[in-house]
């Protein structure tokens, strides 16, 4: 019997054994802590079939296709899954690859020749695969959070894109009554068209990403602010689009609070939940406050309507991304998803207490700084 089929047949019979010491010396990679056996060994069993196989074939054949199920590309895609990085991708192979090695030496067969040259190919070969299928997931995944961010930052334009439009509409009502300047109508119908091309841009940006699974990563800025300035801006600036539905926004926010967090992403959470409370408080009034809750090391705040309210049956989904009003054509699933992606990133949580004709309360939590650790 030569060298190589008897080290095939020690493969064979030993394969369980061998997969256990890999799985043993694996476990010490950072990545490989926390997963179960199943995910862990993931195809390792089958890439021993494939070194015997290839083994006994006495070929230059590395991986033979009969066994493509436990392909190594498969393997890659997995631990990118499982956050591992390249090189625990490549130290798991090689792990693998030591064991076998060490097989051959308690059974005194020597690795040289043939039997050298066909384990490093089948070993470096199915890193080359695993790895190409690794970068691969890498660079989708960068281009993913790439549009949904585009995304994102579209659909927040929208608010301040519609302010703009329903303040133009009003201030040509107005200069109408008094008599409208040449330059001064000029100047008006140029910025209706910008405000348009605008909105159109937007529209497109939103289209084309409809489609998008994950949550968008966030990098966090914080810093400690006053939060009632920030409201204040917002309900200002957000107040053309309010005043057409003759809806009131009130800042209940205690001046002297303060928030350890983003002030942009906070502004854009808030800017969400208050045009989407807008939406639909035709008439009423549309509080917004918040307080320092010790205790629990948080800053709890609130948006609270007393419009339309939410049907029961929403509630639970409503912050999932692609969910949308049936009843609102222009509605993109995107608002509170961005809401909830925001509140998570700051390690809080946001949550919603809604009845169908007596409004919407919607609470978010956000660490204080000193809780921020423990975030």
């Amino acid at each position: 019997m030569s060298e190589l089929t008897k080290l095939a047949a020690l493969i064979q019979r030993d394969r369980d054994s061998i997969v256990a010491r890999w799985r043993q010396q694996v476990r010490e990679l950072p990545s490989a802590r926390t997963l179960d056996v199943a995910a862990l060994d993931d195809h390792i069993p089958g890439l021993l079939d494939e070194l015997a196989a290839a083994l006994r074939a006495r070929s230059d054949q590395t991986i033979p296709e009969a066994l493509a199920e436990g392909s190594p590309p498969i393997h890659g895609l997995q631990r990118l899954m499982d956050a591992f990085d390249i090189e625990e991708v490549v130290a798991e192979y090689n792990v693998l690859r030591g064991c076998i090695h060490d097989l051959a030496d308690a059974h005194d067969l020597k690795l040289q020749g043939q039997p050298f040259h066909v384990i490093n190919r089948v070993f470096d070969h199915a890193i080359g695969l695993a790895l190409q299928t690794f970068a691969t997931g890498r660079a989708l995944e960068v281009q993913r959070r790439r549009e949904e961010y585009l995304a994102f930052v579209a659909h927040d334009l929208r608010t301040p894109l519609s302010a703009i439009s329903l303040a133009e509409r009003v201030l040509n009502l107005t200069l109408a009554k008094e008599g409208l300047s040449v330059e001064s109508a000029r100047m008006l119908s140029a910025l209706r068209r910008n405000v348009k091309q605008l909105e159109h841009l937007v529209a497109k940006v939103l289209e084309e990403n409809t489609n998008l699974q994950t949550e968008i990563g966030m990098k966090l800025e914080r810093r400690e602010f006053d939060l009632w300035p920030l409201v204040e801006s917002l309900t200002h600036d957000l107040h053309p689009v309010a005043g057409t539905s003759s809806t009131q926004l009130i800042n209940e926010v205690p001046e002297e609070l303060i928030v350890y967090a983003d002030a942009s992403l906070l502004r854009r959470l808030f800017q969400n939940l208050i045009a989407n409370a807008i939406k639909y408080t035709p008439r009423g009034s549309i509080v917004i406050g918040a307080r320092e809750l010790s205790e629990e090391g948080v800053v709890e705040c609130w948006i609270s309507d007393n419009g339309t309210g939410i049907p029961e049956e929403f509630l639970e989904k409503i912050f999932a991304k692609g969910e949308t009003d049936p009843n609102d054509v222009d509605g993109t699933g995107l608002g509170l998803a961005i809401v909830k992606t925001v509140a998570e990133a700051h390690g809080g949580k946001v949550t919603v207490e809604s009845e169908e004709g007596i409004g919407s309360t919607f609470r978010v939590s956000l660490p204080t700084k000193a809780n921020c650790g423990n975030a």
